[in-house]
């Protein structure tokens, strides 16, 4: 029994086996006939100036073309060439005369032009648009109905921005809005990997983008609305975005509440689910004291400023004492509360008495030079530093007690100096570190330094807590921290080094930093078994 196709396709090929060569049939259903060996042969259309006409053009162990040409033979456009492996076509029809011309190149054998799809000018309008969030979908069904804003707007300043809607499986939608910009919103810090544009709801005055994340999202964000648009370099327009960035005037959890102005905060998400951040608040009277000191290096040629946490009645002659050192240090004693943490976690008995040190970078452009595994920075660390705090502090150091820790590139170099001077730094505490990183000029295939140098490294006394933020994923070809995260744990792992590894719903951001500094402490004194001095 034969097919509606089979029959169909029989009975065109005897019909054109009867025409004359160079006559022409109409592409009203399928039509298969033997192809040409001299004159073309020509598929009239049934279709007016502006249609959208999409179809397939198959020959059988043969070749041909399929071309649109005029009612005169003049190509307009090849659909299709001889021996084009795609061999579907599609176009808009640009006069009623227009017609298929289908030239074989010898050889006989059949071919088959079907017509898959046909829209008529009138009926090509995008469908209607689907939100994900169902509060904007009211509100664009609302404006359709010729209404306004107001009672919206009213209800987010009662909520506080952004959204947050149900979602598929147990995440949520969360919708950031903003009112009124003329030109754009650009949103920094959003659930994913980068820059976010929030959309125009048609020609009112709310911008709006939403996501899906996880119910365990904690992330910090500003708005820039009206984002200059300047001439220049990609990097210079993406920047741009820092000449307008500012809190959410409707969040309703500002960070830090006491900055100085808007464009100094920003605005804060924590969901349902969010890990907590136990240790933040003061909650002992049992406070370290933090003395500012000058460290001068003549191998790097610079100066910095060094801050010395130690917690109430500390020690220096006491050989458990714990010996934290942190990169960034200024965000680690501002916008990450260190010295906090640690009186309550020392407090409670969690960690032993502890001495922190807090390096700053004498400047950005000193931070991406040493940070970065810089072998000099790292001898600087291991053979000028920590000796020049025994002198200053009196402290006796102990590998197996002293963590490098920091966040981005202070997360690599954390890694890279203890694994080149494992015998002074024994532990890694890397927030999101900055594990794609590479020299310049490196192959594509040699990328993520870290993960290479380890391959063939022998197995060290070093523990490993390492985090990455969920919304730290790769971006257009290149592995992100996230990836790349995940690839040293399991080198790592597979090397014999003890690690942990945790995940977090956020990105690339000390809102998040904060709990996730007292996690690692936590995983770390664990794995090690610290026993607290009492």
């Amino acid at each position: 029994m034969m097919n509606w196709k089979q029959q169909l396709g029989g009975l065109l090929m005897s019909l054109a086996a009867s025409l004359a060569q160079g006559q022409t049939l109409t592409l009203t259903h399928p039509v298969a006939a033997e192809l040409p060996r001299e004159a073309p042969i020509r598929v009239a259309l049934e279709a007016a100036p502006g249609d959208y006409l999409r179809g397939h053009f198959v020959t059988a162990n043969a070749l041909a073309d399929l071309t649109l040409v005029s009612a005169t033979g003049h190509p307009v456009r090849q659909l299709v060439a001889a021996g084009d492996e795609r061999r579907q076509f599609q176009f808009v029809v640009g006069a009623a005369d227009q017609v298929l011309e289908v030239r074989g190149h010898g050889g006989g054998g059949q071919f088959e032009l079907t017509l898959d799809r046909q829209v008529p000018v009138a009926s090509q309008q995008a469908p209607e648009r689907e939100f994900l969030s169902p509060t904007i979908a009211e509100v664009a069904r609302v404006i359709a109905d010729d209404g306004d804003t107001e009672a919206f707007w009213q209800q987010v300043a009662r909520a506080g921005t952004p959204l947050v809607e149900p979602g598929p499986d147990g995440r949520r939608i969360l919708t950031f809005l903003y009112r009124g910009a003329e030109r754009n919103v650009r949103l920094f810090g959003a659930p994913s990997s980068n820059h976010e544009q929030l959309a125009r709801l048609g020609q009112s005055d709310i911008w709006f983008r939403s996501f899906e994340a996880p119910d365990s999202t904690r992330l910090s964000y500003q708005l820039a609305p009206d984002v200059p648009d300047l001439p220049g370099t990609a990097r210079e327009r993406r920047v741009a975005i820092l000449a307008t960035a500012q809190a959410d005037p409707l969040n309703l959890a500002p960070w830090p509440a006491d900055a100085v102005d808007v464009y100094q905060q920003n605005s804060t998400v924590t969901l349902d689910k969010a890990p907590p951040q136990t240790w933040l608040s003061p909650g002992t009277e049992a406070r370290g004291s933090l003395d500012t000191l000058r460290f001068a290096s003549e191998t790097l040629g610079n100066q910095r400023d060094i801050q010395i946490y130690r917690s109430a009645g500390f020690d220096p002659a006491n050989p458990d004492n714990l010996l934290l050192l942190v990169f960034d240090g200024d965000a680690y004693t501002s916008q990450v509360p260190t010295p906090t943490i640690l009186d309550n976690l020392v407090a409670a008995g969690e960690l032993p008495a502890a001495m922190a040190v807090f390096i700053a970078n004498p400047d950005r452009e000193a931070r991406s030079r040493e940070l970065p595994a810089n072998p000099l920075f790292a001898r600087v660390l291991a053979e000028e530093l920590v000796p020049w705090l025994q002198h200053q502090t009196g402290i006796k150091t102990r590998a197996e007690r002293t963590i490098l820790a920091g966040s981005s590139y202070g997360g690599l170099a954390s890694a890279t100096i203890a694994l080149a001077y494992p015998e002074v730094f024994g532990n890694v505490l890397s927030m999101s570190g900055s594990f794609w990183w590479h020299p310049p000029g490196t192959p594509a295939h040699e990328q993520e330094y870290v993960a290479r140098q380890l391959v063939g490294m022998e197995t060290v006394p070093v523990r490993f807590f390492l985090s990455a933020g969920l919304f730290e994923g790769h971006r257009s070809d290149m592995a992100g921290i996230l990836e790349t995260s995940r690839h040293l744990r399991d080198l790592l792992a597979a090397k014999g080094f003890p690690v942990r590894y945790r995940e977090y719903a956020a990105g690339h951001d000390y809102f998040a930093w904060q709990g996730v500094l007292a996690d690692g402490l936590l995983a770390l004194a664990d794995m090690a078994n610290w026993q607290p001095a009492r």
